[in-house]
């Protein structure tokens, strides 16, 4: 299953954003990785500051319940100054819907 999805940075954080995954913690690789998750890719468009996510997973219900994961929670806070974040520190995101896939 493919998700995509968007989220919305801050003005003037990419760098720092940039920074933070590429010294993403192992114990985040390996929480999304047991939750389903595989070939993660995040994009930025610099003219909007909006994230768009791409996330291939084996299960909706599985990945959900990484949300609840103490690693992903200290996440949420870690990013939660330089993005829009939801009073839980959850980013704000909206799901995408997919119109077109091709291997």
């Amino acid at each position: 299953m493919i998700k995509g999805f968007k989220m919305k940075l801050y003005d003037g954080l990419r760098d720092e954003y940039e920074k933070r995954h590429n010294e993403l913690w192992p114990e985040m690789i390996d929480m999304i990785h047991e939750h389903g998750g595989k070939n993660y890719s995040i994009f930025l468009d610099e003219e909007t500051n909006i994230l768009f996510g791409y996330i291939e997973i084996e299960d909706e219900e599985k990945w959900a319940k990484g949300a609840d994961t103490a690693i992903n929670r200290k996440w949420w806070d870690f990013m939660a100054d330089i993005m829009d974040t939801n009073p839980d520190n959850s980013p704000v995101s909206k799901d995408l819907d997919l119109l077109f896939h091709l291997d």
